[in-house]
């Protein structure tokens, strides 16, 4: 059980942990990475606080990839073990909330909350055979959370079960003062359901990227909910062409300025170097502590900004974003959520994830990264399948209670 933590104690009843990027007070929250090793926060998250304020345990901090960037949980330090599929310890649990998502297929009764900037809840969710809910940006606070790209970051939901994925919501949403992001909306009853008849759009071409096995899972579900659902085809043209391009410039961009802040100098990882000029020390420091993953993030994101290629990259990419919202906005005024797999492919094992190149891995984040741009509230729904493997609903913005309605039929 604890290869999924990083923290972890034993609990009754209905349980919580938090992924490892949530600061929860006097216990090491360090994002699943070195330059932040010994850091105690002096303050809880406020999802942290909403949680134990409604008198629940906390059974620890969930693994991950280091800041969040990887989709397999096997980008983390190395003093942490790589957590192992629950279903399949010779696969690999998805990210990067891989802890949170193994956690709550194995422990009962449990409510992991977790984060998402691109898809490190659905992929998880779906690679764990798990629920997992990431609700519209503003929803939910994000004040003490250790940033990834700030315009992206989500904290949200993973469990086993859609009674309990309503619980976590329900204890963790609403509007919150202390960040700027947080958005004044009404919270309904989540853990109640209704029944209804919804129309889900199946987005032109999707079908079309994904192996062939989960192709056929996938119409065997859609075949099987036609008496309960209305399906019709829709299309995402700006979204399927540019929605991974387009991600990966703005969340690098914003990564590499959150973590010019780790230096060694206020906490976290520390070294007495030989060199005392600060730029040479902060220059240790990273080289030393950031993983592979986190310093080729940096570089890019860092490039994008630079002086001469910002109005090239990273403005051009925000003024996309918008056209990749307005696509979305305009399929949801003609149906009632958007459908398709989680994941193109099932849960690799770890020696075939060594020989992936990272735009061969990026590129996997094209079924995910559209909703998580647009701020959309999304559930991936687990599916009887030979492999772990799950569906993807996308809602309008604020309409997880809907989002919820339409998981009920797939559960």
């Amino acid at each position: 059980m604890k290869e999924y933590f990083s923290y972890y104690k034993e609990g009754k009843g209905i349980t919580f942990s938090f992924k490892d990027n949530i600061v929860v007070k006097d216990i090491e929250s360090v994002a699943s990475s070195k330059i932040l090793k010994g850091y105690k926060p002096v303050f809880d998250a406020t999802v942290v606080t909403k949680v134990k304020k409604a008198g629940y345990d906390i059974l620890g901090k969930t693994l991950q990839d280091e800041f969040g960037f990887g989709s397999f949980c096997t980008n983390l330090d190395t003093s942490f073990n790589t957590p192992r599929n629950p279903l399949h310890p010779d696969r690999v649990t998805g990210g990067s909330s891989g802890g949170a998502a193994g956690a709550a297929k194995k422990i009962k009764n449990h409510i992991a909350i977790a984060e998402s900037t691109g898809g490190s809840i659905a992929n998880p969710a779906a690679f764990c055979n798990v629920i997992g809910l990431t609700p519209t940006y503003g929803l939910v606070s994000r004040y003490g959370l250790i940033d990834y790209a700030n315009s992206l970051d989500k904290i949200g939901v993973i469990s086993s079960s859609l009674e309990l994925v309503s619980l976590g919501l329900q204890k963790i949403a609403g509007y919150d003062e202390k960040d700027s992001t947080s958005v004044k909306v009404d919270i309904p009853d989540y853990t109640k359901r209704k029944v209804i008849k919804p129309v889900l759009g199946i987005p032109k071409g999707y079908l079309g990227i994904v192996d062939p096995v989960i192709k056929k899972d996938f119409e065997k579900v859609i075949t099987s909910l036609k008496n309960k659902v209305v399906f019709k085809e829709v299309d995402l043209p700006l979204n399927k062409k540019y929605s991974v391009s387009t991600y990966y410039i703005i969340a690098m961009a914003e990564a590499s300025t959150n973590l010019a802040k780790y230096t060694g100098l206020r906490y976290g990882f520390t070294k007495d170097f030989e060199k005392n000029d600060f730029n040479e020390f902060s220059s240790l420091v990273r080289s030393e502590c950031f993983g592979e993953e986190s310093k080729r993030r940096i570089m890019l994101g860092t490039f994008t900004r630079m002086a001469g290629y910002r109005d090239q990259y990273y403005d051009k990419a925000l003024r996309v974003r918008r056209l990749l919202i307005n696509e979305y906005k305009d399929v949801l005024k003609k149906v009632d959520g958007i459908i398709h797999p989680t994941m193109p492919i099932h849960p690799p094992k770890f020696e075939d994830v060594k020989d992936l190149k990272p735009l061969e891995v990026y590129n996997m984040d094209l079924l995910t990264v559209g909703a998580n741009l647009a701020g959309l509230p999304h559930i991936s729904m687990p599916i009887k399948a030979s492999l772990p493997t799950g569906v993807m609903i996308t809602t309008d913005h604020f309409e997880e209670k809907k989002l919820l309605d339409i998981g009920g039929l797939f559960e």
